[in-house]
């Protein structure tokens, strides 16, 4: 009888560790889970820094719209594990100082998980520094400055092809033609310098320097000064770097005084915003993108665009900023369905780093710990006269 007294006492105090050990690990697991900011048993918050005023608005807005409609169609299905999406996105008007006050909103709150769809390579270099200190993964920022791919960093996962690809795309295509004077107009900032640069080193290949450079102040139409540098070099191509209201007024000057030649623009500039801007004088303009054509249903990942844009309220509104900001979208939530229940930024980071060959539907996108640079597609469209583009 003692026997089995004492027996029944060993038994329930392994019970009682085992159940104290079992509580402890249940309650380590759920500190570990709050510990994920951003993500509740129901929901999953993606922060988002763009300009939604200002002269570079609708590149923020397009963007933006991309986005949400992808995340509607995935939130129609059942979310990712359950949880829902929802993107916050603040203003930054495109300037530097905004983006970094709205980073450390997002970073501060403790309400943001990840962050996807900075727009900008000024703006994005100027909050760089805050996202590397707090480990939170940025997604897709709409840029394609070297400066955000080399070295890599272990936070930022570009998708887009870089303005490198963009520029040698430019220069190569007229190099062909035999047209060799080429000159570049470019916003005077980070932005404006990584094209320069894209362009200078695709020239120097062929052993071969810009005619002319000019420039014009982020945000502003001043563009005197860049006419004045360069018209008289009587170019045959001027390749621009900057956003359609900047380029706008470039391009409305030069034909004015008379300038015939060719204009061409890395995709950055906004091209929907910059062929209503310039109207029947944007016929022939040059625009390299780094996205399938988005009014072309020949692959899977434009008619999966287009359906979900209609089914989000923008019936046949197509453009290649929300087919960007759309792709952005899908690359994050097939990284989160890859980063467990309980994703963390780090599970997450860790997924975006083993899409090593991720096919969205006829467009790929590889990345790994050593290249944060998904995609080097690039495709060159030009205006119609209708304002709409050719390929």
């Amino acid at each position: 009888m003692r026997k089995l007294q004492s027996a029944e006492r060993v038994l329930t105090e392994i019970t009682m560790k085992f159940f104290a050990s079992l509580l402890m690990s249940l309650s380590l697991a759920a500190t570990a889970f709050a510990a994920a900011p951003g993500v509740t048993d129901t929901q999953i918050v993606v922060g988002q820094s763009a300009p939604l005023t200002g002269p570079a608005a609708q590149i923020g807005i397009r963007l933006r719209m991309g986005i949400e409609a992808y995340f509607k169609q995935v939130n129609a299905e059942g979310g990712v594990a359950g949880r829902s999406l929802k993107l916050v996105s603040l203003d930054d008007g495109y300037e530097p100082p905004r983006t970094v006050a709205n980073t450390k909103t997002f970073l501060d709150g403790g309400d943001v998980f990840a962050l996807l769809g900075y727009v900008g390579t000024p703006t994005t270099l100027a909050a760089k520094p805050l996202i590397d200190n707090a480990g939170i993964p940025l997604i897709g920022p709409f840029t394609g400055a070297m400066g955000l791919r080399t070295p890599v960093d272990p936070n930022i996962f570009n998708i887009r092809a870089s303005y490198n690809d963009e520029t040698r795309k430019i220069v190569e295509q007229f190099l062909f033609l035999g047209l060799k004077k080429i000159a570049v107009f470019y916003q005077d900032d980070a932005y404006g310098m990584a094209g320069l640069t894209g362009v200078q080193k695709a020239l120097a290949a062929h052993d071969l320097k810009p005619v002319a450079t000019g420039t014009v102040k982020r945000n502003t139409v001043d563009v005197a000064a860049a006419l004045a540098s360069i018209l008289p070099a009587k170019p045959d191509l001027i390749v621009e770097i900057g956003t359609y209201t900047e380029v706008a007024a470039f391009n409305q000057q030069a034909i004015a005084k008379g300038y015939g030649g060719q204009f061409a623009n890395v995709s950055f500039v906004g091209s929907e915003a910059l062929a209503k801007a310039l109207g029947p004088e944007g016929n022939g303009v040059i625009i390299t993108q780094v996205v399938p054509f988005p009014f072309s249903t020949v692959t899977p990942l434009v008619r999966e665009y287009q359906a979900a844009m209609n089914a989000a309220g923008h019936k046949n509104d197509y453009d290649f900023t929300s087919l960007e900001g759309f792709i952005d979208a899908k690359v994050l939530v097939l990284a989160l369905r890859k980063a467990g229940k309980a994703p963390t930024r780090a599970s997450l980071i860790e997924a975006l780093n083993g899409m090593s060959n991720e096919n969205l539907g006829g467009f790929t996108v590889r990345f790994s710990p050593d290249n944060h640079s998904g995609s080097d597609f690039v495709d060159v469209t030009s205006i119609t006269a209708s304002g709409g583009f050719r390929h």
